[in-house]
């Protein structure tokens, strides 16, 4: 059972800059972490290895300081990491990385399963695992709460929906997006810490995945962000008091006055 797990590295903290030409993050001497709901499909993916043997590769894109979050994977259990990095792919959007990681993987080559995280706590998109899984060209299922049961070519998992879950049977290879629900992250062990620290992290760039330059980065996003502001404060509030038939009176009054009704 070959598994991937796409990970991305994020702000671990809200005091964040915004590069004033390009409207994206600075990341450079921000203190990262790895996206909160990407811990749960690492640990997915241990334990589906766990269950069914195989061999848990994490990838993920961005610059060369991604490689911190890359050697923490290994150190709670990853097989192998791989990093997508080249300046070509600043700026992109969500369809822009689904597009590169997915010439990761098509570089990769051999896989069964493919995981994510259900969002990152920048974007809060949702979007690029089901981006991936359309460029694969294979099926999927997102906000996995369970997986019941993974035979040679087909899976058995649980998604969470707005009123309960479902049941739902998928062939083999997929990929899936999996939400917090589905597990508890492991902490590192003092092998896997020791391993990280002499693992080889691949580093590839655009060249090496053959990618097309119009479809990475800022060229290949058609998602534009024109401003970046923080919003203004909100001004206090005003109590009406008395008894409520006043109260009424007086708030649909100021209603019309600021022609809502």
């Amino acid at each position: 059972m070959n598994i991937i797990v796409c990970i991305k590295q994020v702000p671990g903290t809200t005091d964040v800059k915004i590069d004033k030409k390009t409207n994206t993050l600075i990341r450079e001497g921000v203190e990262c972490i790895i996206n909160p709901f990407d811990m749960y499909a690492i640990e997915e993916g241990l334990r589906i290895r766990e269950r069914y043997q195989g061999k848990v590769t994490v990838l993920s894109m961005g610059p060369p300081q991604v490689e911190s979050a890359l050697r923490e994977a290994i150190s709670l259990g990853a097989d192998e990491a791989i990093l997508l990095s080249d300046r070509t792919f600043a700026g992109a959007d969500t369809l822009a990385t689904s597009y590169t990681l997915s010439m990761g993987i098509q570089k990769i080559g051999d896989f069964d399963i493919i995981i994510c995280g259900k969002q990152a706590i920048d974007g809060d998109t949702a979007q690029v695992g089901p981006g991936i899984a359309e460029k694969l060209n294979i099926p999927y299922i997102a906000f996995v709460r369970k997986i019941e049961e993974i035979k040679e070519k087909s899976m058995v998992a649980e998604r969470m929906m707005e009123t309960g879950f479902e049941v739902v049977e998928l062939p083999l290879p997929a990929l899936i997006t999996v939400v917090k629900e589905i597990n508890e992250p492991r902490l590192p062990s003092l092998k896997g810490m020791m391993k990280s620290k002499k693992a080889t992290i691949s580093v590839w760039n655009a060249g090496e995945l053959g990618a097309e330059e119009d479809k990475l980065g800022l060229k290949g996003s058609p998602t534009q962000v024109i401003k970046v502001f923080s919003p203004p404060p909100r001004t206090g509030g005003e109590m009406i008091i008395g008894e409520p038939k006043i109260q009424s009176e007086k708030l649909v009054q100021k209603l019309r006055e600021a022609k809502i009704v």
